[in-house]
């Protein structure tokens, strides 16, 4: 059958029991999934999916994509939320369209190679919550990391779609690498595997129209699998490409609702119908159905998110992506990580740096997680690198990278880069070329016994062996071990329109300022306490009037320091980066009040791990700690030799830039 569009009819038919296409294009609906994290930071909750959920069943989507990606991370980290319960809960309210999720290959949701074990246990539990599609990527393209997981989909009987990560080394598809030829092999293997279908992922927005033209009429003579294309929307041109790709023979096509569409996101959904309605490829899509879908969206559901956007720039596409090559996850995380480092005027710097770094790493596609591997080390680069010393602070991930525990990159890795990131790493200093997973030890019955006390059933079990910091502060959130915080509480409709009321009525100009209170003049009686309320230190002054207290004074105060917290010694795991250079940066104080030397923090971030405690002697350049930022970890070393006389934190602490993480005395 000839893949042009033909126009089948006059009379428009909006109905959606209109006649049926010939070869109708099939959509996968991202809005629940891909939708909010492109958008929303991935902070869509599952209360805010339920409203919708019944009439999105009733559409007729292909699937509906409601897990993986990012979600997990992002559900018990950031929403106090199970992520199996999400996918259960949905399954009550659409029960006829299939469920599909975003796999990270060996990855799985998270950002390493997990063991066999651990994969095989994740997969089988992911079928049997209810998932039903599994689309399973690598970032390097590297299949030998389907290996594991799709025995385990082919077991469960679910569906394997095996995708391509789409990347470019020229401003369009062709050049050494990543050309006609590259794809086709990789559709050839995903089919040898046994995928039901294949999807060509277009992370970043990066695929031209009449590059998707001859890419899909390749693979559809290449393979016999249906064709699937996934294109952000970033660059602006994934709707034209999405037309081109669709006039060549794509099968399925993945767009969002509209209010969850466009910006870092994916078309829109209802252009796509109207576009196709009355030809041999019209979706059959009711209109009417997706506007009421659209109307809830709008009027109940985006209001609470619409303060986490990005930018509030009027343009809704990025051209300079096809510059840079950064998806839009990737560079939000870029940006705010500047910000939290007071450095946001380097962006440029970091834009230059990046294809530097990336060519240096293999030139590997940007997509989770080498996006953040990429994108984490250029950052290092342009605020650390000292003259022409160049990767003064490696990553773990970037060793584990040149050590090839991702797998195998599109070219070869610098060797001099390489050479550096390998020096005295735990695994040994030459490179592995076998399937990385070979040489993890298992992993499930360790977590199990570590998380015993936690830990209701094997789902508890892969939250904390996927996430051992904030999954186990998520469980003891889950069971009432330790308070909800309020900044993972959800918000309402509430709290939106009152915080709405304020912003109203300032730029009228009805909110009156707070009268300055006069401070009567203070006496000899005058005594200072330090007073702790919600967290928040402050100076009170009491006066003692007539025998009778008086508060006099409250200001705020600069807290006192924390007490030292021994977090018991952790072994360092064995994928853990060796020890790198600390960063010279100016640091507060060179010594602190007990004459120690201080170890500071050389960015914000969260620990990770502790490799020492208070009392051990650590040599210079031993490290002590390992601080993640931007879901990369960065190995602390000790600044001098001496003995740890103090430890200002623990696992699971946040901390700022320039804060004193632990003191060390000669």
């Amino acid at each position: 059958m000839s893949s042009d569009i033909v126009v089948k009819n006059t009379e428009m038919d909006y109905r959606k029991d209109r006649p049926k296409a010939e070869n109708p294009v099939k959509v996968m609906d991202l809005t629940l999934r891909d939708g909010h994290q492109s958008l929303f930071a991935t902070r869509g909750r599952t209360e805010d999916m339920i409203p919708v959920a019944e009439l999105m069943d009733e559409v007729g989507f292909w699937a509906l994509e409601t897990w993986g990606g990012a979600t997990f991370d992002a559900m018990h980290r950031f929403l106090n939320e199970d992520p199996w319960e999400r996918i259960r809960t949905l399954k009550k309210y659409a029960k006829k369209t299939p469920f599909s999720m975003l796999l990270r290959a060996q990855n799985l949701v998270g950002y390493r190679n997990y063991a066999d074990d651990v994969a095989e246990a994740f997969v089988d539990r992911a079928a049997a919550n209810g998932m039903d599609v599994f689309r399973t990527f690598d970032a390097l393209n590297d299949y030998r990391n389907f290996e594991t997981v799709v025995k385990g989909i082919k077991k469960t009987g679910k569906h394997f779609q095996g995708c391509i990560c789409y990347s470019m080394t020229e401003p369009r598809m062709g050049g050494d690498v990543y050309n006609l030829d590259y794809y086709v092999a990789k559709a050839k293997e995903l089919e040898a595997m046994g995928a039901d279908s294949i999807c060509v992922k277009d992370m970043a927005g990066l695929m031209a129209p009449y590059d998707a033209f001859p890419l899909f009429k390749a693979l559809k003579q290449a393979v016999k699998a249906p064709l699937h294309l996934h294109s952000h929307f970033t660059s602006g041109m994934a709707p034209m490409t999405h037309l081109k790709a669709i006039e060549a023979g794509a099968d399925i096509v993945d767009t969002c609702m509209s209010p969850y569409a466009y910006r870092t996101s994916h078309p829109a959904v209802e252009p796509m119908v109207m576009a196709l309605l009355g030809t041999n490829r019209d979706t059959g899509f009711d209109i009417n159905l997706l506007a009421r879908i659209n109307e809830i969206f709008e009027k109940e559901i985006v209001p609470k998110y619409r303060h986490l956007l990005a930018d509030n720039k009027m343009s809704i596409i990025d051209i300079n992506v096809l510059l840079h090559q950064t998806p839009g996850g990737m560079l939000s995380n870029l940006v705010n990580q500047l910000r939290e480092m007071d450095a946001l005027d380097k962006i440029d710097q970091v834009y230059a740096e990046l294809p530097r770094v990336r060519k240096d790493l293999g030139q590997i596609p940007l997509v989770t997680p080498t996006s953040q591997i990429v994108g984490t080390q250029t950052v290092n680069n342009v605020l650390f690198d000292e003259g022409d010393e160049r990767y003064k602070m490696i990553t773990g991930q970037v060793k584990d990278l040149c050590y090839g525990l991702y797998g195998k990159t599109a070219v070869p890795i610098n060797p001099e880069v390489q050479k550096k990131a390998l020096k005295g790493y735990q695994r040994g200093e030459e490179p592995i070329t076998c399937r990385p997973a070979e040489v993890l030890e298992p992993e499930l019955e360790k977590a199990r016994a570590e998380i015993k006390d936690l830990a209701k059933d094997m789902d508890d079990i892969l939250i904390y062996a996927l996430y051992p910091v904030t999954g186990k502060r998520f469980l003891k959130w889950k069971y009432g071990v330790e308070p909800v915080p309020p900044e993972v509480m959800p918000r309402s409709m509430e709290d939106v329109k009152a915080e709405q009321e304020l912003v109203v009525k300032a730029k009228a100009g009805k909110l009156t300022e707070k009268k300055e209170k006069i401070v009567p003049a203070m006496s000899e009686n005058l005594r200072k306490f330090n007073v702790l309320v919600d967290g928040e230190y402050f100076e009170v002054e009491v006066e003692d009037i007539d025998g009778s207290p008086g508060i006099h004074a409250v200001r705020q105060a600069v807290p006192p320091p924390r007490p030292a917290r021994v977090a018991p010694a952790a072994s360092a795991p064995a994928r853990r980066a060796a020890v790198v250079s600390a960063p010279k940066e100016p640091a507060p104080a060179a010594v602190d009040d007990s004459g120690g030397t201080p170890l500071i923090a050389p960015m914000p971030g969260m620990i990770v791990g502790l490799d020492k405690k208070e009392g051990d002697k650590v040599n210079e350049g031993e490290t002590i700690l390992i601080l993640e930022a931007m879901k990369m970890e960065n190995a602390l070393p000790a600044p001098i030799s001496g003995t740890i006389t103090k430890v200002n934190l623990g696992v699971g602490d946040h901390v700022a830039k320039n804060d004193i993480l632990c003191v060390i005395a000669p």
